[in-house]
């Protein structure tokens, strides 16, 4: 089979790899009909996460169709459309047992990490009962790529930990695909003002689109000074960190609220500075996190009640044998207007 490997800092090869086997008995293999790329890919490919080794198959998304199951499998076989969770859970350890996911202790986020993953023509999914959703019959299967990371990244890590309230005043610090994740899933909770801070005025003219009340465009306006205008010089209640540099974790420092929440999504390769001695007075929360896909089952209802479609955020289509040219695309995204892109088999 074809696959896309990780061959160390800044190098990507597009492969013959062995199709992978089962190896244990829960253990499910899955021929990938979808794909996509994730910003968290592009962090590997800084060398922002160690733990990947050369010769890894990147990706930890996608939907497929059931190619072989191990023996202790009960609810899936072959011929089975599936989608694939970023996260992997055996469903009976200390930490599954409080839906803590992404700290199982045989799994977590483990695809194209520490095992080879989905940007690939087939891939293995350990503890594949766990780590599996049937596909109803008739739904969007690119709409359901979003829904294995970045819809219930900006759900859960976003949303969920930023303790979003309805009537909040609340500013998402990067409009990309996860941060306009955050932007559709926080209006299940009715903010009062949705605030989004980019650097690209296409990306903010997105935003708009999809909910936010006013948009910032780092670079022509100063980002904390307009957030202080428009609050009454309060900040705001919650401040969402999507990008994953020391800049943007700065910026929601600088305009939460007393009282408010900080809610870091995005995956930091570098350390930050934290103004302890300015935040300390303020009564202030500070959430991050790896995404546990604890809330997929209700975004797949929504997804089916039409209460969501996160199809809105595909803006390119390949083929799987082009993802290197994807790739381009995707790490060029204000270049080329990329927001997520879409690898079918």
């Amino acid at each position: 089979m074809k696959a896309l490997v990780y061959a160390g800092p800044g190098k990507k090869d597009w492969i013959e790899k062995t199709k992978p086997a089962i190896q244990k008995p829960t253990d499910v293999i899955v021929r990938v009909t979808k794909t996509t790329i994730c910003g968290t890919d592009l962090h590997i490919l800084k060398g922002d996460v160690p733990a990947v080794v050369p010769g890894t198959t990147l990706g930890h998304e996608g939907v497929g169709i059931v190619e072989e199951v191990g023996a202790a499998v009960r609810n899936f076989k072959k011929g089975d459309p599936v989608l694939i969770s970023c996260v992997t859970s055996c469903g009976a350890c200390p930490n599954c047992k409080r839906q803590l996911y992404a700290h199982c202790s045989d799994g977590g986020w483990i695809l194209g990490h520490k095992i080879d993953g989905t940007q690939a023509e087939y891939v293995r999914i350990p503890h594949g009962d766990n780590s599996l959703y049937p596909i109803p019959a008739g739904a969007d299967e690119e709409a359901l790529v979003m829904l294995s990371d970045i819809m219930p990244t900006g759900l859960e890590i976003g949303v969920q930990s930023g303790r979003v309230k309805p009537g909040d005043a609340i500013a998402i610090v990067g409009a990309g695909p996860v941060g306009m994740s955050v932007l559709l899933t926080a209006q299940f909770y009715s903010p009062g003002r949705i605030v989004m801070i980019d650097m690209d005025p296409a990306r903010l003219a997105l935003a708009r689109q999809f909910g936010a009340t006013d948009t910032i465009q780092v670079g022509t306006e100063d980002a904390v000074a307009k957030i202080l205008e428009l609050t009454g010089g309060q900040g705001v209640d919650v401040a969402i960190e999507a990008v994953g540099v020391p800049a943007t974790f700065d910026i929601c420092q600088k305009i939460v609220s007393a009282g408010g929440n900080i809610a870091n999504v995005g995956v930091h390769g570098k350390p930050v500075q934290l103004h302890i001695e300015e935040l300390w007075i303020k009564n202030i929360n500070i959430a991050m996190g790896l995404v546990c896909t604890n809330t997929t089952p209700m975004l797949l209802k929504t997804l089916a009640a039409g209460k969501i479609d996160p199809s809105k955020l595909i803006t390119h289509r390949f083929k799987l044998d082009e993802i290197i040219d994807a790739y381009e695309v995707f790490g060029n995204a204000a270049r080329e207007k990329a927001m997520k892109v879409i690898l079918a088999a």
